[in-house]
C-alpha cells in the first residue's frame, strides 16, 4: 500500500503530490533527492527502493520526471514499482510523452487518473484502455 505518490522534476521539486493515507508527512519527500544522491551507483543510477526513518521510497525515472511512491507499511515493493511503471504507460498513452511540461499542462487529468488508479493506497485499474 502506498501512502503517497509524487511526480518530481530532476531537481526533486514536486510537480504533483497525492496523499492517500495521511500517515507520512508530505515533507518526507524533501529527503528523497539527498537520499538518492547518497546511494547512487557508480553508473549514476540510484536504487529503486530506499528506506530511511521508517519511510520507504520507491521510485522510477522517466525522462525528466521522477515518479516516487512513499510507504510506511510493510508492503510488497514490486507491486508499487509495477504500479509506477503502469502509471508511466498510462501517462504516455494520454499525453504522448511523459515529461515535466506535459505534467504541468495536464495536472487536472493526472489527479483524476491517480484517483482512478489507486484507492486508499491500493492499486486498482491500471490498464490505459479501460481508463479511457
Amino acid at each position: 500500500m502506498a501512502s503517497a505518490v509524487f511526480l518530481l522534476d530532476l531537481k526533486g521539486k514536486p510537480l504533483i503530490a497525492r496523499d492517500y493515507r495521511g500517515d507520512i508527512p508530505l515533507t518526507a519527500i524533501d529527503r528523497f533527492m539527498p537520499l538518492l544522491q547518497e546511494r547512487e551507483d557508480e553508473d549514476g543510477t540510484g536504487l529503486p527502493v530506499m528506506t530511511e526513518n521508517g519511510v520507504t521510497y520507491l521510485h522510477l525515472r522517466e525522462k525528466d520526471v521522477y515518479m516516487v511512491a512513499l510507504t510506511r507499511k510493510n508492503t510488497n515493493s514490486m507491486t508499487l514499482l509495477q504500479f509506477l511503471h503502469h502509471l508511466s504507460k498510462v501517462f504516455t498513452e494520454y499525453f504522448k510523452t511523459l515529461e515535466e511540461e506535459s505534467i504541468r499542462d495536464n495536472f487536472v487529468i493526472i489527479y483524476e487518473l491517480l484517483d482512478e488508479m489507486m484507492d486508499y493506497g491500493i492499486p486498482q485499474i491500471t490498464e490505459p484502455k479501460i481508463l479511457q
